[in-house]
């Protein structure tokens, strides 16, 4: 009996030494741990994979401004152009973008532990999505035709139904792009809401409470938390079929951790699963910072024309076609 109380009282001095000492001058909710509230943004130019040209994770300041300023001078050069790096980046090449004035992906790389980094992948080391599977590679094959596939509007890309935001702001992982990088949490004790500015999704959080059934499917999955000392970690299972990341399969399982370090910073991290698509899992880390917002109304389908003039172009080229 006493050495089954020795051992139970190792075991808990282990978890609390790994979990360490309560971090001081952060806010507090009334239960003791972080209070995560208020309304972040992860706006960065640092890129999920890490350009050819830097080998290291970290970059010195000077390297940095350097960095900086050339994308600075980028955007500065694509404002009004129909075509450019960014533009390429945005998947709108030869179409022409947005005028710098719309695009909010802040002007400054990715700072953690006071250091610059050159992508927001941490692991594997080189900072790349790991390669893929064939049965993935076979999905995104199916998954580009489909993508010239203008029979149905049902057809279209979820993003362009305004369903969820672009390039996984909702997420998880939460990634940031090109604007509205803009994040809401509300917390209490037994659920915590994330509200996206992109398009308007809103993520709910259930705290210590088991997944739903796995035939219960969700467009940003079913999110499920609880606090490993000061640390909210959050396991996302369930997702929808057809949400995709980097060709991801409805076994899509993330990892994330919110890691509040200081008055103004929220250090997240998210580990990526998905056995039937990666060869093995990837992570990503970067910082929330406090801002002022407010998050803003995203009106998706408000004054836009872009479904009925993408669906009447597809009916105006097979007019042409039959008549040949």
């Amino acid at each position: 009996m006493k050495s089954r109380l020795l051992i139970t009282a190792v075991l808990a001095a282990i978890t609390l030494s790994a979990q360490g000492p309560k971090k001081t001058g952060i806010p507090r909710a009334t239960d003791g741990h972080p209070d995560l509230q208020g309304v972040w943004t992860n706006a960065t130019i640092t890129p999920l994979e890490r350009p050819a040209q830097y080998k290291a994770l970290t970059i010195s300041d000077a390297d940095a401004r350097q960095w900086e300023q050339g994308e600075a001078q980028d955007l500065k050069a694509e404002d009004g152009a129909s075509d450019g790096k960014i533009i390429r980046a945005a998947g709108s090449s030869g179409t022409g973008g947005y005028n710098a004035l719309f695009l909010d992906r802040g002007s400054e790389l990715a700072r953690v532990d006071g250091v610059k980094r050159t992508s927001l992948i941490i692991d594997p080391p080189d900072g790349h999505v790991p390669p893929i599977t064939d049965d993935a590679k076979k999905r995104m094959g199916q998954e580009m035709r489909q993508f010239f596939n203008f029979d149905d509007v049902k057809n279209r890309p979820l993003s362009e139904r305004c369903l969820i935001g672009f390039g996984s702001t909702a997420g998880p992982p939460m990634l940031p792009v090109l604007y509205n990088n803009n994040y809401q949490i509300v917390e209490t004790a037994d659920t915590i809401m994330i509200l996206v500015e992109m398009v308007h999704d809103v993520r709910v959080i259930r705290m210590n409470q088991p997944h739903v059934a796995p035939d219960v499917k969700k467009w940003v999955g079913d999110s499920v938390g609880h606090w490993e000392g000061d640390t909210l970690v959050v396991d996302t299972t369930n997702f929808r079929p057809e949400v995709r990341l980097r060709g991801s399969s409805d076994s899509l399982h993330v990892i994330e951790r919110f890691e509040r370090i200081d008055a103004n910073t929220i250090l997240y991290r998210a580990t990526i699963e998905d056995t039937n698509t990666f060869t093995h899992p990837w992570t990503v880390e970067y910082p929330f910072r406090a801002t002022a917002g407010p998050v803003y109304e995203y009106a998706c389908h408000e004054g836009n024309y872009a479904m009925q003039d993408i669906m009447g172009g597809a009916r105006r080229m097979e007019s042409r076609t039959d008549k040949k």
